[in-house]
């Protein structure tokens, strides 16, 4: 500083200060080679042409091609098109920067009034990967499948699960060494690979699952999804949470002494979780006979046959064909035998036929499932919040979600566009049936978005129902409501949906032998009837005739915390007052 320096003394006659510079110069080009960028247009102006256009009416066009099910564009126009095209792509392949009135190398020539409107300008903010910047096209084309591990509680699903996780690679040494320090100081030495999939606190210290815990690995042919369910009765509509998204169960039994007897025998949650598995839609059913190496079995072929032919007869009951749907498979969670390899025949002589394989082999020898690429998108909601956006969870039941593409979320009718896409943390530019993604959605708050709603197309949205006539099997009625008829109330799982439900007449009662319908409609049914019922619900909501989309047609009837019947939906009877709210 000078010392000798005269004091600041304001100039009154100065010209009044804008920032970026003493002088606005003439624009200057852009440093790339690039179109001029258009003259700034006032602050009342509509977005630019790289912005969705305003949603056209709901209802579907007259003429409409009728494989409109992948999506809506946002980006319709060819003169969108060219204007977007014409735009670099950036070589990281990351979200192209604002448009140039907004960049920091202009703001010295740009007026600050448009500035300032294009700051404040809130579609700027949620704006598209414009076309040429999307995300790079998807190389990894595996199938990828859901498994849901069930099971009575202490069969050791979560031990199954971390050893999974630990011998795919999925889980690093000291990973692995925080784990079993944790468990050692909790006196649960053994519980060490349960905590890879139990990660809250709660569910260490009473060492028991109550959320279903995600996890993903993969093979050389196939991507899983892994599917922890809670075990615990209490947590039964958890369980539902999680099969509901499952195309292959794996039902957990314990082998050693008791515990079997005690899961299957004794009340326990084995018979309900089959039941409930094969209602939600899980298509095989992989039975393994775990804690073979318990000091009470010692790999005893006696005990695991013994544990096979009690099974057996209750999953036939269940619905499950025992030569296409079922496999029986000994194991050891613990020590990861006959997991991703076949059990050793020193261990295990009894087992070393041609056809007995270990668990992943068993997995990644399904042939493809039909997943409806082509059929109108339907992506069930099981989770939603917040991440620098609206983020929703799910699994596609069917059709194609394409990033940038708008769709319609049922019930709410709300229009929205699809700004990301992510698989496994990953974004990718598609997703297909039995995926499941994570969505980042534009045109819609966190706070309106409820488990159930359902993601679909815009030309065949999901119905919104409040009435169905469907076809019941009842399971167990309760002691004191041992009648099924027409005034029964119980609480309807449908995918995502827990809804209150009453029956409202019963049209026909079916013979279980020949699968004819009586003529007369019956007064009431007892445990072990199948009917035929008209069922409304409390609140309306997204659900398919079982011939259109199995997954979103078929459900579980629960009452007092019990699986009383398991059903799917015939016909859709009235959905007029929700027709009507249509635009």
């Amino acid at each position: 500083m000078n010392p000798n320096a005269r004091s600041w003394v304001p100039n009154p006659n100065a010209g009044t200060f804008v920032p970026g510079g003493f002088a606005v110069p003439a624009a200057q080009p852009a440093a790339t080679p690039a179109p001029p960028a258009p003259p700034a247009a006032p602050p009342a102006a509509p977005p630019s042409a790289s912005h969705a256009p305003e949603p056209p009416s709901l209802p579907e066009e007259a003429g409409a091609p009728p494989l409109r099910w992948v999506a809506e564009t946002a980006e319709d126009g060819a003169a969108e098109a060219a204007a977007a095209d014409s735009a670099a792509p950036s070589a990281s392949g990351e979200r192209p920067a604002p448009e140039a009135h907004t960049a920091p190398d202009d703001r010295g020539t740009a007026d600050v009034a448009e500035l300032a409107d294009a700051l404040d300008d809130a579609s700027l903010a949620a704006k598209p990967k414009a076309k040429g910047t999307k995300t790079a096209e998807r190389t990894d084309m595996r199938e990828h499948v859901n498994c849901v591990f069930i099971g009575h509680v202490d069969a050791g699903k979560s031990t199954f699960c971390g050893q999974m996780m630990l011998s795919t690679g999925q889980v690093d040494e000291r990973s692995m060494q925080k784990y079993e320090k944790e468990a050692k100081e909790k006196n649960r030495e053994s519980w060490f690979l349960a905590y890879i999939m139990d990660t809250d606190e709660e569910e260490r210290a009473k060492g028991k699952t109550v959320q279903v815990g995600r996890a993903h690995f993969e093979t050389a042919t196939k991507r899983y999804t892994i599917l922890d369910a809670p075990g615990h009765k209490n947590y039964v509509p958890n369980m539902i949470a999680g099969a509901c998204q499952a195309d292959v169960g794996v039902l957990v039994i314990s082998a050693r002494k008791g515990e079997f007897e005690t899961g299957f025998e004794r009340g326990g949650q084995t018979r309900e979780h089959a039941l409930l598995a094969k209602t939600l839609g899980v298509r095989l059913l992989v039975v393994v006979i775990n804690k073979m190496d318990d000091s009470t079995v010692e790999w005893s072929e006696e005990r695991y046959r013994e544990c096979c032919d009690k099974l057996s007869p209750f999953l036939r009951q269940c619905g499950y064909n025992l030569k296409r749907d079922v496999i029986f498979l000994p194991i050891s969670a613990m020590k990861g035998i006959n997991v991703l390899t076949r059990v050793p025949a020193d261990v295990c002589p009894w087992f070393q036929g041609a056809d007995d394989r270990c668990f992943v082999q068993v997995l990644d020898s399904q042939p493809p499932m039909d997943r409806k690429p082509d059929a109108p998108l339907r992506l069930p909601i099981i989770d939603k919040y917040r991440d620098m956006g609206t983020v929703i969870e799910g699994k596609i039941e069917q059709g194609t979600l394409v990033e940038g593409a708008r769709y319609v979320l049922m019930p709410n009718r709300t229009r929205v566009v699809v700004d990301s896409v992510a698989l496994d943390e990953n974004d990718v530019p598609t997703a297909f049936g039995g995926e499941n993604v994570k969505v980042k959605l534009r045109d819609i708050s966190e706070e309106d978005i409820k488990p159930g709603f359902v993601l679909s197309d815009v030309a065949h949205p999901a119905p919104v129902v409040r009435r169905f006539e469907a076809q019941v099997i009842i399971v167990e009625l309760l002691e004191h409501k041992s009648i099924f008829s027409a005034g029964y109330t119980a609480v309807l799982h449908c995918h995502a949906i827990a809804e209150e439900c009453s029956i409202v007449e019963l049209t026909a009662e079916i013979d279980k032998k020949t699968g004819k319908r009586s003529k007369k409609k019956p007064m009431f049914v007892k445990s072990g009837g199948v009917v035929t019922c008209v069922i409304d619900v409390e609140q309306s909501i997204c659900v398919e005739t079982f011939d259109v989309c199995a997954q979103l047609g078929r459900f579980t009837l629960r009452d007092e915390g019990k699986t009383i019947g398991i059903g799917k939906i015939l016909k859709i009877i009235d959905a007029s007052a929700d027709e009507a709210k249509k635009d």
